[in-house]
Formats: structure tokens, C-alpha cells, sequence
């Protein structure tokens, strides 16, 4: 068996944060200072270190960029193309991590940008970013992960504009409530909520506290 001679490897953890605000999909990103792409936006992430697993130092850069340590976050993807970091052999293993906007404070390095209108990126971000959505768009299909996106109660309403805003479709409202309805997710609460010129709207909440497979789609 060959082997590579001379050569080094680094492991680094990249996160794809994700909230949906304004309408929008949107990603949070940090400013670089440092080269190489000084002044660049970028998804978070940094080094594995020597004695950390790979979720750890994910939920510890996590938590250093938004002071949080309570929301979701899965394993992506692995990206080791030899040149994706011009200072050396680099791979990054991808998190995405799923947070309501107003828990993240923005500021001039780090601020959240749609998902589909990035700025440049730097290394190999933007393609990190493209595999990111579409791991989020397909799991919303048959999971209830999109549910990490809704405040603690909410309307039939906002739940369809959620997926509507993900999947960037748009959904036929009776089939949507239909199909949701009969899959037992939600808790009905008394409250209700006035939406416009429209009779007050039902307020629901999640019966279950994380993330479940579904035996069929929602859409």
C-alpha cells in the first residue's frame, strides 16, 4: 500500500446557519479580517482542535459566533478538495445549524444575507452554502425540521409561509392544511390570532420537542 509523503492535513468545521426572516432564507455570515480573502464574508467555522470530536468543536464555534448552544444542528457534508484553502491541505467537515433570526444580534462582521444572493465568499463557501439549502429542502419534505424555524406557537398560516419560503414554491393552502393536519403534529391551543381583515386564526404549537421522521411527505 502507497503512501503520501511530506504532506499535512487540517480539520476545520464550517457552519450554514440558517433563519428565515423578512420573507427570505437567509444565511449568517462573519467578515473576514485575516488573509487569505481579507475583508470577504464567510460561512463560520474554524479548527478542529487536537482533542475535540467534530460536533464539539462545531457547537463551540457555534456558540462563539451566536452565544447559543441550544438549536439545532446536523451534519452536512465533507469538503476536502486539495486546493479549496490556498495555505494548505484542508478538510472541512460541514454543519448546518437552524436558528429563528432574533436570537442572533447582527453587526458589522456578522450579519445574516439571503441564502440565494450571497456576497462572494470565500474558499469554497458559496458551494458549501448551494449543498447546504438543498440538504434543508429536501429534509423539509419529509421531516418536521422546519419546524426549528417557528416560534413556540404559531399559525397554519406561518407554517405555510415557512415551507413556501424555503422551498421557494409556492403551496396550494387547502392540500397544505390538509396533509399537515392529518399528520398529528400539532398541538391546538385556545388562543387565536387576528391576521389582517381575515377572521382570527388558530394558534398551534409542536407536539414534540425535536426533530422526527415522517412516514410521508408534508409536500
Amino acid at each position: 500500500m502507497g503512501s503520501v509523503i511530506g504532506t499535512t492535513t487540517s480539520v476545520a468545521v464550517d457552519l450554514v446557519i440558517f433563519t428565515v426572516r423578512d420573507g427570505l432564507l437567509q444565511v449568517l455570515l462573519v467578515r473576514r479580517d485575516p488573509p487569505p480573502f481579507a475583508g470577504t464574508w464567510a460561512l463560520p467555522g474554524g479548527p478542529v482542535g487536537p482533542r475535540e470530536t467534530l460536533e464539539t468543536a462545531a457547537r463551540r464555534e457555534l456558540g462563539e459566533k451566536t452565544g447559543l448552544d441550544d438549536v439545532y444542528l446536523e451534519q452536512l457534508y465533507t469538503f476536502g478538495d486539495p486546493d479549496r484553502d490556498p495555505r494548505g491541505r484542508t478538510v472541512t467537515v460541514a454543519y448546518y445549524a437552524l436558528i429563528q433570526s432574533g436570537r442572533v444580534r447582527a453587526d458589522e462582521s456578522v450579519s445574516w444575507f439571503p441564502a440565494a444572493r450571497p456576497p462572494r465568499l470565500a474558499f469554497d463557501h458559496a458551494k458549501i452554502l448551494g449543498t447546504g439549502v438543498r440538504r434543508l429542502r429536501a429534509k423539509l419534505e419529509y421531516t418536521t425540521v422546519g419546524f426549528q424555524l417557528l416560534p413556540p406557537k404559531f399559525t397554519l398560516t406561518d407554517l405555510q409561509n415557512l415551507y413556501e419560503t424555503i422551498l421557494g414554491k409556492r403551496l396550494d393552502k387547502r392540500n397544505f392544511r390538509k396533509k399537515v393536519l392529518s399528520l398529528n403534529l400539532l398541538r391546538p391551543h385556545r388562543e387565536k390570532r387576528a391576521e389582517g381583515a381575515h377572521r382570527p386564526a388558530q394558534l398551534y404549537s409542536f407536539k414534540l420537542g425535536k426533530m422526527m421522521v415522517l412516514e410521508g411527505q408534508i409536500v
